[in-house]
Formats: C-alpha cells, structure tokens, sequence
C-alpha cells in the first residue's frame, strides 16, 4: 500500500511538473494562442482578427513616450498580445488577476480590456483607460525588468506596490493635465471630498484611473520631482509609503 502512494505521488508530481512546464512555454510563447503575427518595427502584435489600422500609431505614440525614460533601451523589442478572441489574455489573468492590460517579462505585453483603437481607450467593467498611456505603462514595467532583471522583479522581489505601479504610472502619464504635482493633489483632494468611495479618478480626454494608482502616482512623482531621486535611488530607498506621503502634504502645503 505504502508503495502504490509513493508511485502515485511521484506520478501526480510529474504531471503538476509537466502542466507547469507546458503553462510556461504558452506563457513566453504565444504564438502557440493566436492564429496571425505581424511585426511593425520593434513591435510584434499577436492576433486573431485583422488589425486596426489605428493600431500602428497608438504603439508608436507609447514608444515615443517611454522613449523619454531613463530606462529606455532602444533594442528592446515587444510582444504585444491583443485580446481578440486568444485565450491567451485570460490565461494570463487566472496567474497575474484581472487587469486592463498585464506587462512581464522584458518584453510582453497583453491587453485584457475591449479595445478601441480609433477611440484611444481600453474598456473593462464600464471603465475607460486611455490605450496608449496604457501601453506605455506596461511598456514600463517591461523597461524595469529589463533593467534589474527576475530576482529583483516583483513578485519574486516583493517590492512595494506603490513604487511598483506608481513608476509607469509616472512615465505614462504625461499628458499637459497631468504633469504639475500640485494640481494633481488638488485634483485628488476635490475628488475625494466629492465621493470617498469612489474607485476611478478622471482625466480631460475622460478616460479614467484608479484612484490608489493615481495615488501611487503622486508619491511617485514627488520622490523623483520633488526630490530629484534617480530610478535607481528611488526603487531601493527604503522610506515608507507614509513618510513620503506626509512628506509630500507638507511641501504641498507650502505651495497651495
């Protein structure tokens, strides 16, 4: 009896490893979930339907903002995976959780939402976010783990979630309303006196953010603009989240 629980142990480990190992290779792989790729440039987009042609100039407009970016390696060439009929957006999903897009690895990129090419947004639970900001931000954490590579890279890194999503958040979002710290605080402040409860927070072009990842966004911003930090310095600064937002409500303060 002892024996037959060993074999089937051993048998059972065997398959996790093998479903695990296959998962894997679908992960880094998906053109194993889509029927077309088409490259443009440094850009290879995975599909099922023909593409829109208002595809090309949302990735170029990404490109050029994460091109400002001190990580910005110009040979970094990217997946990018559209949620067009491919399982592989909801594959994704069951690991990473549900999201308008996911970045990982240094160069993959899926998008999850319902995506209009021609409007500028991606659509998820009635919730717009703007696609090329989008992009870029994904396009980000791509550049961040390029740069330090798996082990210092979340999950395994377990690094904050407020620098995680706050830096690409920081790097996307450069839009003329949303460059200036203190109105963005401002902004922060009127929204939550208006509705506490409330997830999203808005833009002109009315497409939306989440009010933590605005947040996020903000301490950010005040670390590398306010106090000059380098990515470097800022990622491995170990002040707390609270400090630096007691520190940012003071200098803002002074400026209100």
């Amino acid at each position: 009896m002892k024996r037959k629980i060993l074999k089937w142990t051993f048998r059972f480990t065997v398959l996790i490893i093998l479903l695990f190992g296959v998962l894997i290779l679908t992960v880094l792989n998906p053109t194993l979930l889509y029927a077309n790729r088409t490259v443009f440039e440094n850009f290879t987009v995975y599909h099922n339907k023909p593409l829109d042609k208002d595809l090309k100039t949302r990735l170029d407009n990404a490109r050029d903002i994460i091109k400002e970016n001190q990580l910005f390696d110009s040979g970094l060439k990217f997946d990018i995976c559209l949620n067009d009929g491919s399982l592989y957006p909801s594959l994704l999903e069951i690991f990473m959780g549900q999201a308008f897009a996911l970045g990982f690895t240094s160069n993959k990129v899926a998008i999850c939402g319902n995506a209009n090419f021609q409007e500028n947004y991606v659509e998820r639970n009635g919730y717009k976010w703007n696609l090329t900001q989008l992009l870029a931000h994904e396009e980000t954490h791509c550049l961040v783990y390029n740069k330090i590579g798996f082990w210092k890279s979340n999950p395994i890194a377990n690094n904050p979630k407020w620098k995680w999503e706050g830096y690409p958040e920081y790097v996307s979002r450069r839009d003329q309303d949303q460059l200036n710290l203190v109105k963005n605080i401002k902004q922060l402040d009127e929204a939550l006196e208006l509705n506490k409860t409330q997830w999203g927070i808005s833009f002109a072009d009315s497409t939306v953010t989440s009010r933590e990842y605005f947040n996020y966004r903000l301490l950010t911003q005040y670390c590398l603009d306010i106090k000059k930090m380098t990515f470097e310095e800022f990622l491995n600064d170990t002040t707390s989240e609270q400090t630096i937002k007691t520190q940012m409500r003071k200098w803002y303060k002074t400026r209100e």
